[in-house]
């Protein structure tokens, strides 16, 4: 396996490393580490995006489609000495086989990141919910802090205008527990956010076998870092807390509201537009800290953010500011615009506890609460769709789209309505299946009012009704009757 970042590896100026599917979130943040830290860098993928547009402007060749003459040597570029795949790539694929016949390196995206986390002090975020904004939250309070950190997120971070930050102090990575590999990842530092059932059942190669399976990897990350900063408020493994996940680990912190947490935050003052609440160490005031986004989780992630940062010497006033200041990263309550005065915000909320939580956010503003909520992937659906019925409840008006296939095909009987139907027989009365997609446009456009927040949650592609609401808002509201 080829070793990156050694004394021993060729210098980076000699190194043409290609990446396959450089257009995914964290692939693409691999694309920019690499070249800010000088190495020939190039990728390809199946069709153009924003994102490989964003790449060819900051100087990364991208090729669309595969093909082994992705490898060769062109315009003063050497020819490819290590190939990034993702290991659900077959060892038969043609680029791959071709970069193997030539004794071409090829590294697994995780080893990639393995090789990331050891080369300097490292922060490694895991947990079932929260890893995007967390450490999005933490790269932006350790560069507060004047701490320079480098950072690889799941998301867009506003603040780096990109889903990677190349600097010079310790280095913040989203780990997804996603991929199996993470549990053989060691870093200086696992921040722990929490622990439940997602991404377990079926035969993807992103899923597990059993949440217990899982959880056991998440120890065992916890097992290889030299320190672990735990949610100690965390209750949702049946009843129990995180802290039996992380006694393989010598140095152990935890965060949240409970008494007896290393950090602590307390005053909680929501508000409409945040969070303001008091830090303390061990009963040590550190000070004053506020986010602006609402929801208690996202007091509790910025809580992380703020002991990691004392964790690392950093001053803790200036990284309070700079969290104050922090909007969220990409799709995780990203407020798109205005229709007719409703708010229109988007979140990856697709689970039962990340749907409650934003649903919760979307109650602390004080609006009336309209949520547009797109299933993801038809197993999921399967397994909860009655926790996520539940869980929007709450929600003043729910209209629910078509499950997004996230390219596993349909099943027998699941389908949206059963959402619906569940929320009907427990006493919603303004909950809704909707097929078409322009037909909730014109509704929600026609319906708005200046106290309504519209949220637009899931992971697959429901974020684009909510800028197609928002296009559609910049149009005249016709007059009340009259038939378009």
């Amino acid at each position: 396996m080829t070793k990156l970042f050694t004394a021993e590896h060729p210098s980076p100026k000699e190194t043409h490393i290609h990446l396959m599917g450089i257009g995914g979130i964290g692939v693409s943040a691999f694309a920019r580490l690499l070249k800010a830290r000088g190495y020939h860098v190039s990728g390809c993928d199946a069709q153009a995006s924003d994102l490989t547009r964003q790449l060819e402007a900051e100087g990364i060749a991208v090729q669309l489609g595969h093909d082994p003459s992705h490898l060769h040597p062109r315009g003063g570029v050497p020819a490819a000495s290590v190939l990034v795949a993702s290991e659900a790539v077959p060892k038969s694929h043609p680029e791959v086989k071709a970069a193997l016949d030539a004794g071409v390196s090829v590294l697994p995206r995780m080893e990639l990141l393995a090789q990331l986390l050891s080369a300097s002090p490292s922060i490694g975020v895991i947990g079932t919910h929260g890893k995007t904004t967390t450490s999005s939250m933490i790269a932006v309070a350790l560069t507060g802090a004047g701490l320079d950190p480098a950072a690889f997120v799941g998301g867009i971070v506003p603040e780096f205008g990109a889903n990677a930050r190349a600097g010079h102090g310790p280095f913040v990575a989203e780990v997804d527990e996603s991929d199996r590999n993470f549990a053989r990842l060691s870093c200086e530092t696992a921040v722990f956010t929490n622990a439940e059932d997602d991404h377990v059942g079926g035969n993807q190669a992103t899923y597990w076998e059993t949440a217990e399976e899982q959880h056991a990897g998440f120890a065992q990350f916890v097992s290889q870092a030299k320190q672990v900063l735990y949610y100690a408020d965390w209750h949702g493994l049946e009843g129990r807390s995180l802290e039996h996940l992380v006694t393989g680990c010598p140095a152990r912190f935890s965060y949240g509201v409970s008494k007896g947490c290393t950090y602590r935050a307390e005053d909680l003052r929501p508000d409409p537009d945040g969070t303001s609440f008091t830090v303390t160490c061990r009963g040590e005031v550190l000070g004053e800290a506020r986010v602006s986004l609402p929801g208690h989780h996202n007091a509790m992630n910025a809580l992380a953010a703020l002991a990691v940062t004392h964790l690392y010497g950093g001053d803790f006033a200036a990284a309070a500011q700079a969290l104050a200041a922090f909007k969220g990263p990409g799709r995780r309550w990203q407020h798109i615009g205005e229709v007719h005065g409703a708010q229109v915000v988007d979140d990856y909320a697709h689970n039962p506890t990340k749907l409650h939580a934003a649903v919760e956010a979307a109650q602390q503003t004080g609006r009336r609460v309209r949520v547009v909520f797109q299933p993801h992937r038809y197993l999921r659906t399967r397994q909860s769709w009655p926790r996520l019925a539940d869980a929007l409840m709450d929600a003043d008006e729910v209209m629910v789209l078509d499950i997004a296939a996230a390219g596993e095909q349909p099943i027998e009987g699941v389908h949206s309505q059963l959402i619906v139907d569940r929320m009907n027989e427990h006493g919603h009365h303004d909950v809704r299946y909707w097929p078409e997609r322009s037909e909730l446009i014109e509704h929600l456009r026609d319906t708005a009012g200046a106290g309504d927040i519209i949220v637009t949650m899931g992971a697959g592609d429901v974020w684009q009704l909510a800028r197609d609401l928002v296009k559609a808002g910049e149009n005249p509201r016709p007059p009340l009757g009259e038939v378009q």
